[in-house]
């Protein structure tokens, strides 16, 4: 008979006492055992079919992927790279190897594949065909066709003529039949923005700056926002490629005539102990704990040059602003090209000087980058269609060109500077009276220009300066300036609000003039505006490798 304890627990499940697994628990294992059987089955003759196809590609040894992106030459040919650029007719059923980027890739059938290799500037179709005499298989076939966009390969093959041009390739009259393919690195699966996407100009307008849009015929137009959040893709453009080949022959030019005039090249500081030339728009940072501030220009630095007898000379370097300015022609960093000269007969040999130079330039880039102007004539047919006077530049006094909008039934004063719109509009009243593109305005009012600029003497609410604009818009700004000590200081206290020439920013600029300084002035040139103007794009970011804005600081 039971006792009263072993009444009182609870009855245990059958199989409990034993710890045997209960028939659902074996049922559950069973399943698992299964299926772990069907998928080492599946695999092993997953393996064992790899395998076979892989016995069976008798190319195998002529695609795939290249250790550290770099031939070996003991298992590959070492053949010399040709660049797409130098492809003729000339090379017609020759071998050649290039190495380019995968543009887009299709597989035609099991025996046919196209890979649209693109070259910086150029692009070429290349066919992989099965069998040939390198006995290319299906396998690589399949595997060239499936290549990910934007993957970098290096392609041996055949030059030969299609029997149709190919219109979606800028070397239309030729093709490559594909020898072997490997990939030197590989590209992503998905891409932020398609690279063919924004072979187009893109959207103009605030809205468009930021929102991508379709053409008339449904084809994406990446907006200007989207290009240069992925910089890197966007400057695979062959439009972006020729448009920076531009930039670096504006400063070459630049460069090359000043050097050519006996000007001498100058470095000069980018951090300020103090706010100059104001005081307005400048950026302050921490320098060890104590105020400094980045310079707006080399102005100051330029002028001390010419103080300590360097006569002639010019600099190409950043230039840092920070003014809100949220538009399609400004910026905050940019790259400024500046010169300085002594004055020895007129205050208009500056002009004279800057013309000439500015003129050296537009015919330098007609001459040396057709190539390149060519490219970028695929998306702005206007590019370069930029009129310059057969003789001298017009040169328009600032109140003349007041005049001239006032006639027009604009509302412009002769006391103040000459606003964006205004100065668009005067540009196209000047084209259509003297044919040009190119021309200057002078003697603007004292309230417009920096403290250092030299009044006219014979009308002290003027100054000698000038600006030189590219299609009504300004692209140079210059003038003579004070180097007479006396007057500099008094230009500065008369300034609203007054500048003190004891104070720390401005002590050793003014006490350069009072060792003795000869006449002079300069000017200084915008890169990216002078880019941007001359091939007609409609943002200067456009010009602008990786630009800073008022809402943008990266990449």
């Amino acid at each position: 008979m039971a006792s009263s304890e072993d009444q009182s627990l609870p009855e245990r499940p059958k199989g409990e006492e034993t710890g045997a697994p209960s028939k659902n628990a074996l049922k559950k294992a069973a399943k698992d055992k299964e299926k772990a059987e069907k998928a080492a089955k599946r695999q092993e003759q997953e393996r064992l079919e790899k395998e076979k196809v892989e016995a069976s590609d008798t190319s195998k040894h002529l695609y795939g992927k290249l250790a550290e992106g770099i031939r070996d030459s003991c298992k590959q040919k070492a053949s010399a790279i040709t660049t797409l650029r130098d492809l003729n007719e000339g090379l017609e059923n020759k071998e050649v190897t290039v190495r380019a980027r995968v543009h887009n890739a299709r597989v035609q059938s099991a025996k046919l594949a196209f890979l649209d290799l693109r070259q910086r500037t150029e692009n070429i179709q290349a066919v992989i065909a099965e069998g040939g005499e390198n006995g290319i298989s299906r396998q690589m076939v399949k595997w060239c066709g499936g290549l990910n966009k934007e993957s970098i390969v290096l392609v041996t093959g055949l030059v030969k003529k299609p029997k149709e041009p190919i219109n979606s390739a800028t070397i239309s009259n030729l093709e490559l039949h594909v020898e072997s393919c490997f990939v030197v690195s590989e590209g992503p699966v998905q891409l932020p923005m398609q690279v063919k996407d924004a072979m187009h100009p893109p959207p103009v307008g605030d809205e468009a700056e930021t929102e991508d849009q379709v053409d008339s015929q449904g084809v994406p137009v990446v907006s200007l926002n989207v290009r240069l959040n992925n910089r890197v893709l966007s400057l695979r453009t062959p439009t972006d490629q020729a448009i920076f080949q531009i930039n670096g022959a504006i400063c070459e030019l630049f460069r090359e005539h000043l050097l050519k005039q006996q000007f001498q090249e100058l470095q000069t500081p980018k951090i300020a102990g103090a706010a100059t030339e104001g005081g307005s728009g400048v950026f302050e940072i921490n320098y060890f704990n104590s105020p400094a501030f980045l310079t707006q220009s080399p102005q100051f630095y330029k002028q001390m040059a010419i103080a300590g007898d360097m006569e002639r000379v010019f600099e190409i370097g950043p230039v840092f602003r920070a003014e809100n300015s949220n538009t399609a022609r400004h910026l905050t960093e940019f790259t400024g090209l500046d010169f300085e000269m002594e004055i020895h007969n007129t205050w208009e040999e500056i002009i004279d000087f800057a013309e000439s130079l500015l003129i050296f330039i537009f015919n330098g880039l007609r001459e040396r980058c057709k190539y390149w102007m060519e490219v970028i004539q695929r998306e702005y047919p206007e590019a370069g269609n930029f009129k310059i006077p057969e003789g001298r530049a017009p040169r328009i006094r600032f109140a003349d060109g007041i005049k001239m909008l006032n006639e027009a039934g604009i509302d412009a004063s002769p006391d103040e500077d000459i606003s964006t719109t205004n100065e668009k509009t005067l540009g196209r009243l000047i084209l259509q009276k003297y044919h040009t593109d190119f021309y200057f305005l002078t003697h603007y009012p004292a309230a417009a220009r920096p403290f250092y600029t030299h009044l006219d003497p014979s009308n002290a609410s003027l100054t000698h300066s000038y600006d030189a604009f590219m299609r009504g818009q300004e692209i140079v700004s210059g003038a003579q300036r004070i180097h007479d000590p006396a007057m500099l200081t008094q230009r500065m206290r008369n300034m609203e609000p007054p500048l003190d020439p004891d104070s720390e920013g401005f002590k050793h600029y003014v006490n350069a003039f009072r060792m003795g300084c000869a006449p002079h002035g300069g000017g200084g040139f915008g890169l990216n505006r002078i880019t941007m103007l001359w091939l007609g794009l409609g943002n200067i970011r456009q010009a602008t490798l990786f630009p800073r804005d008022p809402g943008r600081k990266a990449p």
